[in-house]
C-alpha cells in the first residue's frame, strides 16, 4: 500500500513538472496594432521572423489604419503599436494610453494618377494640385478610413486652404486599406494619395508598369513617419508590456534598422529607417 501511495505521488510530480515545462517553454506571444502599409509591403512578415529568432518573441499583428490602430490601444486589445500619424500619436500619448513613443523609420506621400494626367498636375506642388482637382472635379478617391494617410490627406485639403470635398461627387470614399483604394482609383481613373512604399508594391506587382503614375512628390509636407508606441499598463495592466519594451528596443536598434534599409522591392528602398 506505502509502495502504491509513492508511484502515485512520483506520476503526480512526473506529471506537473511535465505540464510545467511545457507551459515555460510556449513562445511568447506580442499582439501588435500597425498599419496596412507595414503589412502590405511584405515589411511586417521579413522583419517578424527576425525578431523572433532574436528574442524568442512570437509577433502577431492585426493592420488596420492608425486611427482604428490608436482605438485597439485604448481598449487594451494589443501591446504595441507601429503606426504614421505623428500628432494623433503624440496626443495618444499625452492623454496616458501610450508611452515610450520612437520614431522609427520614414518614407513620403506621393499623389498618384492616370498617365494622360487629365488635371495636369504632373510636377506642381501638393497645395496647386488638389486646387486644380477640385476645379475641374476630376476624380480624387480618398481612403476615408481615419487611417494615418487619411489623416495626411485631410491636412493637405485643409493647408491648401479649400475644405475637403467629402460630398462632392467627385470625391470618392474607399473606407478600405490602400491597396484596395489603389485598384478603385484605377477602375476610375482618378487621383490619389499613398505612401510610397505601397506604391512600390504596387507597381512590383504590376510588372513594374502600373496604371497609376507619381505625378507629384518631394514637397516638404510630404514626409511620412512611422514611429512605435508601447500601450500604457496603467491604462492597460494586462498588457505585455515587457514584451513591448524589448520589441520597441530591438526595433530601434543597429540591426533592425539596417535589415529596415535593406528591405527593396524593384531595388527600391521602401522606408528609411531613423531611430534615435
Amino acid at each position: 500500500m506505502n509502495r502504491n501511495f509513492f508511484v502515485r505521488v512520483l506520476l503526480i510530480c512526473l506529471l506537473a513538472a511535465g505540464f510545467f515545462s511545457s507551459a515555460y517553454s510556449e513562445p511568447q506571444t506580442l499582439m501588435m496594432a500597425t498599419t496596412t502599409s507595414t503589412d502590405n509591403t511584405g515589411l511586417l512578415d521579413y522583419l517578424a521572423p527576425l525578431f523572433t529568432k532574436d528574442t524568442g518573441i512570437d509577433l502577431k499583428w492585426t493592420a488596420v489604419g492608425t486611427g482604428k490602430a490608436l482605438e485597439l490601444g485604448k481598449n487594451c486589445d494589443v501591446d504595441v503599436l507601429l503606426v504614421h500619424a505623428p500628432d494623433a500619436e503624440k496626443q495618444y500619448v499625452a492623454e496616458g494610453f501610450g508611452v515610450n513613443r520612437r520614431e522609427i523609420m520614414y518614407n513620403d506621400f506621393v499623389i498618384i494618377g492616370p498617365s494622360a494626367d487629365p488635371a495636369a498636375i504632373k510636377g506642381k506642388s501638393v497645395l496647386e494640385t488638389l486646387k486644380r482637382v477640385q476645379k475641374g472635379a476630376h476624380p480624387f478617391v480618398s481612403r476615408g478610413d481615419n487611417s494615418g494617410t487619411h489623416k495626411m490627406e485631410q491636412s493637405l485639403w485643409k493647408l491648401s486652404g479649400l475644405n475637403t470635398p467629402e460630398k462632392e461627387n467627385f470625391y470618392i470614399q474607399t473606407g478600405q486599406g490602400m491597396m484596395a483604394t489603389l485598384t478603385i482609383a484605377e477602375e476610375k481613373k482618378g487621383y490619389t494619395l499613398t505612401d510610397r512604399g505601397t506604391y512600390i508594391k504596387y507597381e512590383d506587382k504590376m510588372g513594374g508598369n502600373p496604371q497609376l503614375k507619381i505625378l507629384v512628390e518631394g514637397d516638404d509636407m510630404l514626409k511620412n513617419q512611422y514611429s512605435v508606441i508601447e500601450i500604457n499598463p496603467v491604462n492597460c495592466p494586462k498588457t505585455r508590456s515587457e514584451q513591448a519594451k524589448v520589441f520597441a528596443n530591438w526595433i530601434a536598434g543597429e540591426k533592425a534598422q539596417k535589415w529596415i534599409g535593406d528591405f527593396k522591392l524593384l531595388n527600391k528602398q521602401l522606408f528609411i529607417p531613423n531611430a534615435k
